[in-house]
């Protein structure tokens, strides 16, 4: 593999990059900003681009901040995780095998907060 096609990043990387950047920012920022915590920095236009489609998806939202835009998440990264995995959820056959699977991966940490969840939402159904 060159030098050159190491650096390059894998489709969808540099959106969910940029998408990192908005979340851990808590603030809109104008593309120069986003560019300049993205390592390595891409173009200017390219960070452009970028945000636009992101814009197209549905997943940040721009407003006028004098010449420039300013862009932020529509959702928070929870709430877009959490649509992911419904996402994926949905997209399965055996859905019981899927989360199953899923448990599996949890640290004891990540399990136990998950058990207080699910035991918390019985309470609030009943």
């Amino acid at each position: 593999m060159s030098d050159i096609d190491s650096r390059r990043r894998a489709a969808g990387e540099l959106e969910g990059q940029v998408m990192s950047v908005l979340w851990a920012a808590g603030r809109s920022m104008i593309p120069a900003e986003v560019q300049a915590e993205l390592d390595p920095a891409p173009a200017y236009n390219t960070v452009q681009t970028i945000l636009i489609r992101l814009v197209d998806k549905q997943l940040v939202r721009r407003r006028r901040v004098g010449r420039a835009h300013a862009y932020e998440p529509v959702r928070s990264e929870a709430d877009a995780a959490a649509a992911q995995l419904r996402a994926t959820l949905s997209g399965v056959g055996d859905r019981g095998l899927t989360l199953q699977r899923f448990a599996e991966t949890l640290d004891d940490v990540e399990a136990q907060v998950l058990r207080q969840l699910l035991a918390e939402d019985r309470r609030v159904d009943r």
